[in-house]
């Protein structure tokens, strides 16, 4: 009869509803349509140094006749993305903390990588690449991971007397910003063991474990020990920050000094105190190794030990050795100076 569909036409237009059907009914998801435009990248993770520029890439097998990408950065334990750049493939704007550091790489037709110049620490993180085209939206996701190193970090007044905010204020004045859990697990990996636990990025509070033992959480397995999420206002820890590579130098000036005397030796070269970050970043991409205590921005001393010698803290693995936080008064240690290049 005019006007009704053939058994052929019937099963063409059916099956990809049915199809639709059977894969709901089992729990997984629907084959995508093609085309997919999106090419998924080589690489997720992308690595890269505070101070450098990191590409992003995120690349168009074929052209949609009109589309926009868009670009946002998704935030830990926050549940939101932060806009980035939009872009329709001609023209780019830019909005958020990223500002004009971030921009399109450009390099053909269907490049929307994007580009980061002068990476800093709080750039770290998943970011997603999205394609608009009004019909059906697909996207790609990326992780930038700074190389670093985490120091675990308690103020003058002792352990465990940090909120989450606290601590991220302490982090940040220090030259570093807060750990994330992937931070403090290839710290482990490379040898951090502490018993204090300390706020992470994420809200939640944890301490890496290499050898097992009654007062770091018993004698199981070696790991990371989890208190889970807390009150970020009321409960009290230490912190673990992360820092990464520097713009500038530590160098050590040796004496018998106060801090008010390590702050004018070091103005007198042309630097400032260096902060903790300052002295681990140093230790760890500079390989900076001094058998003396000296003075930090914050009050404490400490010094940096590639080598590890028996004369030189007495422990068997390279580290930051402290000695705590002397009086200020106490004319018996160098200081370690901070100078950009």
């Amino acid at each position: 009869m005019p006007g009704q569909l053939t058994l052929p036409a019937r099963c063409c237009f059916l099956l990809p509803w049915a199809l639709t059907i059977f894969h709901t009914a089992l729990g997984t998801p629907a084959p995508h349509p093609d085309p997919h435009y999106l090419l998924s990248p080589i690489h997720e993770v992308i690595h890269s140094r505070r101070g450098a520029t990191a590409t992003l890439p995120c690349v168009l097998g074929a052209s949609p006749p009109s589309y926009k990408v868009r670009w946002s950065k998704v935030e830990p334990g926050e549940l939101r993305e932060t806009l980035i750049l939009i872009t329709n493939g001609l023209h780019a704007r830019g909005y958020g903390p990223l500002g004009d550091r971030a921009r399109m790489r450009r390099g053909h037709r269907l490049d929307a990588s994007l580009v980061i110049a002068g990476v800093r620490l709080e750039d770290e993180g998943r970011y997603r690449c999205e394609l608009i085209n009004g019909v059906e939206d697909e996207s790609v996701a990326l992780s930038l991971r700074l190389e670093g190193v985490v120091f675990p970090y308690q103020p003058s007044r002792g352990r465990y007397r940090f909120n989450y905010f606290e601590a991220k204020q302490a982090c940040e004045e220090q030259d570093g910003r807060l750990a994330t859990y992937g931070q403090l697990y290839q710290a482990w990996t490379d040898g951090l063991d502490w018993c204090n636990a300390g706020w992470l990025l994420d809200g939640s509070v944890r301490y890496p474990v290499l050898t097992a033992r009654a007062p770091c959480g018993g004698r199981g397995r070696p790991g990371i020990r989890s208190y889970g999420p807390r009150d970020r206002k009321r409960d009290r820890y230490d912190a673990f920050c992360f820092t990464s590579a520097l713009a500038g130098h530590v160098f050590f000036v040796p004496g018998r000094l106060t801090l008010p005397e390590a702050h004018e030796a070091c103005r007198r070269r042309g630097a400032a105190v260096a902060k903790v970050g300052h002295l681990y970043a140093a230790w760890k991409f500079s390989g900076l190794d001094q058998c003396d205590g000296g003075w930090l921005a914050d009050g404490s001393v400490r010094f940096p030990i590639t080598t590890p010698r028996p004369r030189c803290g007495g422990l068997p693995d390279p580290g930051v050795r402290s000695f705590g936080f002397p009086q200020p008064q106490q004319a018996a240690y160098g200081t370690y100076c901070y100078a950009e290049k």
